[in-house]
């Protein structure tokens, strides 16, 4: 059946697999951040989830990490890794939606690169190359 894929379709999925490793490294980054230097991250008293930057930084941690071996298994074919691919980006957009006081740039460029993914994966991702 490799001969009714789309070319397109391919390279979405592609771009979903290494903008999952890029959003999953970056998670890692930024949980990292919070674990070792924990008044690198401004916290406002108005904030809506009320967490120490150290535990959000082991939930960027653990999401990022996730995030990052699906889009690794993505690019090296695996069909299981598209249907994580978009529970993890869904959940990785809430949980850099939610981080926007602390950091809105990257906050709001984590939720952009998540909703590209979960847009790539669920239109494109029935064309994976196997």
């Amino acid at each position: 059946m490799a001969e009714n894929r789309s070319t397109w379709a391919v390279g979405y999925t592609y771009f979903a697999a290494i903008m999952m490793v890029f959003l999953g490294a970056f998670h890692a980054l930024a949980g990292l951040t919070g674990i070792i230097r924990d008044e690198a991250f401004v916290v406002t008293k108005d904030y809506i989830v009320q967490l120490d930057t150290t535990q959000w930084g082991w939930i960027h941690l653990i999401v990022g990490l996730i995030v990052l071996f699906a889009g690794f298994s993505l690019l090296s074919g695996a069909v299981w890794a598209r249907t994580v691919g978009v529970i993890m980006a869904i959940i990785s957009g809430i949980v850099a939606f939610v981080w926007i006081p602390v950091y809105p740039v990257w906050g709001i460029l984590l939720v952009v690169i998540a909703v590209g993914v979960v847009w790539a994966l669920t239109a494109h991702g029935r064309d994976v190359v196997e």
